[in-house]
């Protein structure tokens, strides 16, 4: 074989012909660039799928939006609320701190809200991100179904069911209420109010009212269980032992 014929075969074409595979395999190639770009924005659709489907019926976070209950919980506070809580047969024990949807009880009229904007405040606050709906309260609970609820003693204490309560929750300098009040909890009921007494709405501002300020059970979201920001505030909620002495309603007359 002659020199020439040697260079010949030992040569390469720089630019190759491409068949078939070749070419499906450039073909294939944008695509696959493509996917790997859209791969992150699927990423985090499933997340915030994952999230917001966990938040509707498991942990949801609650930003904290007034002082209602200072000082156990702050302005900007982010608690998880266990929504499961509630589900298996159990119901709110006295002293537990809980969400509740206040319509009908708290709220007896239309809230009007632009429906897109009411979507997207309704996903931040699914998400701890955003102030709660108008509707949505966080408040202890003081009296259940069937309590005789009462203030003030000699000493200006709440009674339920005669025994007086010494709340050691309360934002200091508060009294534990300025408004006298006398009712029985209607069964399937909640009397509820604010630990900052003096800055709390709550069930003595609705006595006059529907249900009598109380509130239905079922309006109950879920149960206040740990505060996850700030950092500084991580701590879970324990009942207080004020109520231990309380003992059970006499009946739904009191």
């Amino acid at each position: 074989m002659d020199t020439d014929a040697q260079l010949t075969e030992r040569d390469h074409s720089p630019t190759p012909d491409q068949g078939p595979e070749q070419g499906s395999r450039s073909a294939r190639l944008p695509a696959r660039v493509a996917g790997l770009r859209h791969r992150p924005v699927t990423l985090f659709a499933l997340c915030l799928a994952f999230l917001l489907l966990l938040s509707a019926f498991i942990v949801q976070p609650f930003l904290i939006p007034s002082s209602s209950m200072e000082n156990t919980l702050r302005i900007g506070d982010r608690v998880l609320v266990n929504k499961l809580a509630y589900r298996f047969g159990s119901t709110p024990a006295r002293g537990e701190v809980v969400v509740f949807d206040g319509t009908g009880s708290f709220v007896h009229r239309e809230q009007g809200e632009n429906p897109v904007t009411g979507l997207l405040r309704g996903a931040g606050a699914a998400l701890g991100l955003a102030r709660p709906a108008e509707t949505d309260y966080v408040k202890r609970v003081i009296g259940i179904g069937g309590d005789h609820v009462t203030c003030c003693d000699k000493r200006g204490r709440i009674e339920v069911n005669g025994e007086p309560v010494s709340e050691a929750y309360l934002h200091p300098g508060d009294a534990p209420s300025s408004v006298d009040f006398d009712i029985v909890v209607p069964e399937g009921r909640l009397w509820v109010m604010g630990d900052h007494r003096a800055r709390s709405s709550d069930s003595r501002d609705h006595l006059g009212q529907a249900g009598g300020g109380t509130v239905p059970v079922d309006k109950v979201i879920g149960r206040a269980d740990l505060i996850t920001w700030p950092v500084s505030r991580w701590r879970t909620f324990e009942t207080p032992g004020a109520f231990d002495r309380i003992p059970a309603a006499a009946g739904p007359h009191g």
